[in-house]
């Protein structure tokens, strides 16, 4: 009889610590776009249309808790908000470096028909 996964025990995995932080649909991009420089919310926005405020707002919150980006607000009216990566956020540099050399050389053939 086969073990059901409960009686499996858990092993630590140092991909999936770093899918914890980066992964879901939005923060990979997120990051990204950050790579580039600081940005504010607006102007991430712009650059993913097709997140919506709330995600982007709770995507940029987790990234915050896990150290992988900070937040700084300039006390004006109305408060000027920017994001930007920290040291630990900058060391996953060669992960998105990669991706992008990935999907210039593969991502074309998702474009094409079956």
């Amino acid at each position: 009889m086969r073990p059901s996964l409960k009686d499996v025990p858990y092993v630590w995995c140092p991909v999936e610590a770093t899918i914890d932080v980066i992964g879901g649909k939005w923060k990979a991009l997120i990051l990204f776009q950050l790579t580039r420089g600081p940005c504010r919310f607006n102007a991430l926005r712009r650059l993913l249309p097709h997140v919506t405020q709330r995600m982007m707002t709770l995507q940029l919150r987790a990234l915050e808790e896990d150290g992988i980006i900070s937040r700084s607000v300039q006390e004006t009216v109305p408060p000027k908000v920017e994001y930007a990566l920290t040291e630990q956020g900058w060391a996953l540099g060669p992960i998105f470096e990669a991706m992008a050399l990935w999907g210039q050389a593969h991502g074309a053939r998702r474009s094409e028909p079956g």
